[in-house]
């Protein structure tokens, strides 16, 4: 039986105990709802799922002819060696750990957002007198967070209107403190003075909720608060503090004109569509507070290729609104969603009150929708457009080298040579491969050099690139956009010579010598000039050094296999078998020469006849060489 059949029988011996193990996990899965987590190679996490019945939804997954038109889920299901699972006391526990345990593991095989984690927040520090700050990373230490923000533009527009609308500090001392004095900011009426108790935390705390009402949107609430508190404070005959009201009310106004009204119902409701495309989709969210439209959030979703539309759009509503700062009364969606009911439990656990799905047909809500829609597919679009531009990029080192040697294009594709040998025994050679500045090993290449005698480092180079470009000839292939010899003028033009003799014209070729790290060029006597901080400089020390590297390898493996081939192969009865059992029993030749005709004597398959012998032709090798 060849290793590779063995190979295969392995491997099926493998997933029958695997699979036996997992029918054993799941013949035992309790009936109650929970969340199942399955694990791929190594225990790392491949999917999550939630669950009313444990045991009836995983046995789902390993029915026959289950997943027979999902390629994804058919290839999850090759991939699950172990099966964990949590119970939880109801369904909606179980969807909130699954969306919790999604966000943190990140499962290849579940419906995901994608970048989520360089968004930023909106942070209300925990504070006697909290600030609003923007951050990227959120923790537990108490503070609030808003967001994620998609458009980080439109967020700091947001955060600027803010601080003209509430006198919210923007200093970070740790306040109450009697070591700090007013700053410029309360001069310019930006800030009540905290710092000097020229407002107490209460009235202060306010402000911050009225802020935040505005951050999320509802716009409508503060007027009516602001508008309140000015008439109460001019019944009071303070009317200092009722102009501040009214100036705030005023601001508020002339910044909610320049938001687009979408529909005459005042309530706050989000629209969403998705867009897809293999195995990527965009979900995007229009957000209406008080019928006007306030902003857009987008994001971009991964693993969604066999999934149904139900599916994606389901899974979409639990990973943004569980990171969402607000939720409004009503969402729009293209299509229902799997378990609405625990859905809308869910959502209304996490807003005000009553919240309710929508599946619009007409009228405003539904033209917002084809609106969202249609950035989606813009939005997806956009970011293939990106991606495929940045494949056809040359990187930034490869420019630059371009630039540096005066090349017609970006040298993406360079080949590098390099010889190896001592004194002329055992010449080989190596051809390493960088597309765009890194290896592509698969492409790598040796060569033995035959038929030149005696350390000639200019013929063997001949002979190497004559060997490569010829096959590339025959073989109908690409030849590299830059061809790296290691060397100086004397490799170079043995290489332009062999080029030549092919009929190869035009072959962009340089030579790097090693000692002063001088870049040569066919017709120029002096080396080109390269500045030693240039990208492309180091790009190309790296091809010479990994050249090198692969070279030397190379040469000391023959090296080491003739030396062994030549000391044992020329004993008598010595052949590979013995030979690999005797170095396999004493770990080198060495060790080998050391032994006595004794200890060769104990090898398997050696006679003492035989031992005796390899032992006195390795002592007379001994004398030889020592002579």
């Amino acid at each position: 039986m060849d290793a590779v059949s063995q190979n295969q029988n392995a491997e099926r011996v493998d997933r029958k105990a695997i699979r036996a193990h997992i029918d054993g996990i799941v013949a035992h899965l309790p009936k109650e709802p929970g969340v199942y987590i399955m694990k791929g190679d190594g225990g790392k996490i491949v999917y999550i799922g939630k669950a009313k019945s444990l045991r009836s939804r995983v046995q789902q997954y390993f029915r026959p002819k289950a997943h027979d038109g999902r390629r994804q889920f058919r290839a999850l299901v090759r991939s699950v060696c172990d099966l964990e699972y949590i119970v939880t006391d109801t369904e909606l526990e179980a969807l909130i750990l699954e969306a919790n345990l999604i966000k943190a593991h990140k499962p290849r095989y579940n419906i995901r957002l994608k970048d989520d984690k360089k968004y930023p927040f909106l942070k209300i520090t925990k504070e006697a007198f909290p600030r609003v700050l923007v951050t990227r990373d959120v923790v537990k230490d108490g503070s609030r967070y808003l967001g994620p923000y998609t458009d980080v533009k439109a967020m700091r527009r947001m955060l600027e209107t803010m601080h003209r609308l509430f006198r919210i500090r923007s200093c970070d001392y740790a306040l109450p403190t009697k070591n700090v004095r007013v700053c410029l900011d309360y001069e310019i009426k930006r800030c009540d003075g905290p710092c000097e108790a020229l407002i107490v935390s209460e009235d202060y705390q306010k402000i911050v909720d009225e802020a935040i009402l505005f951050l999320t949107g509802r716009h409508t609430q503060v007027m009516l608060t602001l508008k309140l508190r000015m008439q109460q404070a001019a019944e009071a005959l303070r009317f200092e503090e009722a102009v501040i009201f009214r100036d705030r009310i005023q601001a508020l106004e002339q910044a909610t004109s320049r938001q687009r009204v979408v529909s005459h119902d005042l309530t706050d409701w989000d629209t969403i569509s998705i867009a897809r495309e293999d195995d990527e989709a965009c979900g995007v969210v229009m957000e209406v507070r008080d019928g006007r439209l306030i902003g857009r959030q987008n994001y971009f979703i991964g693993g969604v290729l066999d999934a149904t539309e139900e599916e994606v759009v389901t899974a979409f509503v639990k990973l943004f609104y569980a990171t969402a700062a607000f939720v409004p009364k009503e969402i729009c969606l293209p299509c229902d969603i799997e378990e609405r009911e625990t859905m809308l439990d869910w959502l209304r656990d996490r807003s005000d009150g009553l919240v309710e799905i929508r599946i619009p047909q007409r009228g405003d809500k539904f033209r917002l929708m084809k609106m969202a829609e249609n950035n989606a597919k813009l939005l997806l679009t956009e970011r293939r457009l990106k991606r495929e531009n940045r494949k056809q990029q040359a990187p930034a080192a490869v420019q630059a080298l371009q630039r540096d040697l005066n090349l017609d294009k970006p040298p993406r594709h360079i080949e590098a040579m390099d010889i190896s040998n001592i004194q002329g025994t055992d010449p080989v050679a190596s051809m390493v491969c960088f597309i765009d500045g890194r290896p592509r090993k698969s492409e790598y290449r040796h060569f033995k050099i035959t038929g030149i005698e005696g350390p000639n480092d200019f013929a063997m180079m001949q002979q190497v690139v004559t060997r490569r470009f010829k096959r590339l000839m025959e073989e109908g292939k690409a030849f590299p956009d830059l061809l790296l010899v290691d060397g100086g003028k004397g490799q170079l033009s043995s290489s332009v010579k062999a080029l030549e003799e092919l009929g190869i014209k035009d072959q962009p070729i340089i030579g790097l010598a090693k000692r002063l790290e001088e870049v040569f060029r066919p017709g120029l006597s002096d080396p080109q000039n390269i500045p030693k901080t240039s990208a492309s400089l180091r790009l190309l020390q790296g091809l010479r050094d990994e050249s090198h590297r692969f070279a030397i390898t190379y040469h000391r493996k023959l090296r080491q296999k003739r030396t062994l081939t030549s000391e044992l192969d020329d004993i008598p009865g010595i052949g590979p078998n013995r030979r690999k059992t005797l170095l396999r029993h004493f770990g080198s030749l060495k060790k080998v020469r050391e032994a006595s005709a004794v200890d060769i004597a104990t090898v398997d398959g050696i006679s003492k006849k035989l031992a005796g012998e390899i032992y006195g032709a390795l002592q007379e090798k001994e004398k030889v060489v020592s002579g």
